[in-house]
């Protein structure tokens, strides 16, 4: 059973907010009967739900996980011709939204999906949802670094702190480094470094709660399962 507003959500018919104003002004049925009460509960699979006289059905729920590309917007922003994350899937899912960014110099895995719930049980810094990124840097980087990115540092404005963060390869010419966020702040990873003078060349977030980018290929996209669905609403 769902709260009629959430389902009318669901079904694409408007926000959650504006959901209850159309219960509010007697326009929706359930089972052939006007309801105007906000606590109404229906059960999807059995409840015919009308909006102005027309049977509405809840859309299904999509839970997609995308390898993106570096060169892909994460926003469908009409006024920017570069390409976006949605265009490498099914034409019909083009209403699926991406559960935060991933910027455009940037790969590796992001979700897209049709539920709002599950977007911001995924994005909210309440739940801190922890994602795995790796980075390379320009030049040959210490621990003495990783200490400041772990223990946070202020930088232009913001305290910006990563969980946990070892190097996996280093040379002069570069170093390899595995982070671990649990808050994900707009460019985070590329701002810790810069506030130590460090250049990022490339960024990869490699893992979402426990789902990993695994051998997914660059720009494919696959469904995620059940179990994995479950495991991120409950995961920290």
């Amino acid at each position: 059973m769902v709260r009629l507003q959430k389902y009318l959500a669901e079904a694409g018919i408007a926000s959650r907010r504006a959901s209850e104003r159309i219960i509010l002004e007697g326009r929706v049925a359930v089972n052939g009967k006007t309801v105007k009460e906000l606590g109404t509960k229906v059960d999807p699979l059995h409840d015919k739900v009308a909006v102005d006289g027309k049977t509405i059905r809840a859309k299904k729920k999509l839970y997609i996980a995308l390898n993106k590309p570096r060169g892909f917007m994460c926003t469908k922003a009409v006024d920017d011709d570069r390409p976006k994350v949605n265009e490498l899937l099914p034409r019909e899912w083009s209403d699926l939204v991406t559960v935060g960014r991933l910027d455009y110099d940037s790969d590796g895995l992001i979700f897209l999906t049709n539920d709002g719930d599950f977007c911001l049980k995924l994005t909210h810094p309440r739940y801190g949802v922890r994602k795995i990124y790796m980075a390379q840097v320009e030049g040959r980087l210490e621990g003495e670094t990783l200490k400041k990115i772990t223990e946070g540092v202020t930088y232009e404005g913001e305290t910006l702190r990563a969980e946990r963060a070892k190097i996996l390869r280093v040379s002069n010419a570069s170093t390899i480094v595995e982070l671990t966020l649990g808050e994900g702040k707009n460019r985070e990873v590329r701002r810790l470094f810069e506030s130590q003078n460090f250049r990022v060349l490339r960024l990869q977030r490699t893992q979402i709660g426990r789902i990993k980018l695994g051998e997914l290929p660059e720009g494919k996209w696959r469904a995620l399962t059940e179990p994995e669905i479950k495991s991120l609403l409950g995961s920290t």
